[in-house]
């Protein structure tokens, strides 16, 4: 078993210090999941190529900005690894990929259809304050244009990093939104201020300033296909666990 930093630390060491903090099931939930995809690939003839494993490899490379073989070798040992951990992180990457793939790939279109409305997205605004009265006072004067929105987040929104950003959210789903909300926010037009909703949090209002309707991009198939694969593993998983006998 190997040793960290010398003699200073030992790996039982981590691994205790992992119990302690209550992060020993999320790292042998990790372990249990290599097992499962291994398990699977094999059973579906599904592996990994070394010209793959270099060409992800030269791809990390580039990004991480490691020009020389002599960056690399100091980026190994800063990270405490060795080419042979960095090329199996690597085949495991590539393999969960591939199972991914081999699994979900035809279900990822009917999916994404099935749920197109909840793909949706907003770019939204929004301000959140304590006071109702406050809240309904900010949205007469936004509509009487005494005040923008931008300025009124800035100044009077309960929240410190959304007064910086002038109240603005980004991009948001659908299915990111309380249902009322949603409701409210993806029946108004572009521009439209919206009158105070009250939730937990206090008194909102919103600002939606453009609509992106969903759309199956690269990045979005990913993502559906992530979510299946991983439902997928969660249940397998359990299912090991559970007729596993200890």
């Amino acid at each position: 078993m190997k040793d960290f930093y010398g003699p200073l630390i030992e790996a039982s060491e981590i691994i205790e210090l992992l119990r302690q903090q209550q992060q020993i099931k999320t790292f042998s939930q990790k372990v249990l999941q290599k097992k499962v995809i291994e398990k699977a690939a094999r059973e579906r003839g599904l592996t990994v190529t070394p010209e793959e494993i270099q060409a992800e490899g030269d791809q990390l490379r580039r990004e991480k900005r490691l020009e020389k073989a002599a960056d690399t070798i100091a980026w190994l040992v800063d990270q405490m690894i060795s080419v042979e951990d960095l090329e199996a992180g690597i085949c495991d990457r590539l393999l969960r990929q591939k199972l991914a793939e081999h699994l979900f790939s035809k279900e990822v279109e009917k999916t994404f259809f099935q749920n197109k409305l909840q793909f949706d997205q907003i770019i939204l605004y929004q301000i959140v304050v304590a006071n109702p009265q406050l809240a309904q006072e900010l949205f007469y004067q936004i509509q009487e244009g005494e005040i923008s929105f931008f300025d009124a987040a800035h100044l009077y929104d309960i929240d410190e990093n959304r007064r910086h950003l002038c109240g603005c959210q980004g991009k948001v789903y659908r299915w990111g939104l309380k249902p009322d909300i949603a409701v409210a926010v993806f029946s108004a037009k572009p521009g439209e201020v919206i009158r105070p909703i009250e939730t937990e949090l206090g008194y909102h209002l919103f600002l939606v300033e453009k609509f992106l309707p969903a759309e199956l991009t690269p990045e979005r198939y990913q993502e559906i296909l992530h979510n299946l694969f991983n439902e997928w593993l969660a249940n397998e998983v359990n299912y090991l666990l559970y007729n596993t006998k200890v």
